[in-house]
């Protein structure tokens, strides 16, 4: 699981990373999202959210990184977020074709969150089915 954790972590603490310095412009549209699809967010400011949402996504990323985190659990969580992600591309007006799951344009950079889904559930899938594998 070396290279997919490697790729999707250092990807993960990069956008983490950039969400910590956002500016209160990028913070408001990234908030104005979020809270377009999970209205509860609405009730957070716009720095705030970018802020936990940096650190959440810096967490996420070190946990694929760090090899002491077992990978079962790195991929739960780089599901959960991944499945947020999708409710994103899900429920905002514009980011799907008519009565289709295909991407617009507008919507293509949310639709390739569904890579991080099928990795983080391979983790956990690999993890469950291999338990009682002695074989290594």
């Amino acid at each position: 699981h070396l290279p997919p954790r490697l790729i999707t972590g250092a990807y993960i603490v990069n956008t983490g990373v950039s969400k910590l310095g956002a500016g209160e412009e990028t913070a408001k549209g990234l908030h104005g999202m979020a809270a377009a699809a999970y209205p509860f967010l609405g009730k957070l400011d716009a720095q705030t959210f970018t802020r936990l949402l940096g650190a959440g996504e810096l967490t996420l990323g070190a946990s694929l990184l760090l090899p002491i985190v077992p990978t079962a659990l790195a991929g739960l969580g780089l599901a959960g977020f991944s499945a947020g992600l999708l409710g994103l591309y899900l429920r905002i007006p514009g980011m799907r074709q008519n009565r289709s799951l295909r991407p617009t344009a507008q919507g293509t950079p949310l639709a390739k969150d569904a890579w991080l889904l099928g990795i983080g559930l391979s983790f956990v899938l690999d993890a469950v089915l291999s338990r009682g594998d002695d074989t290594g």
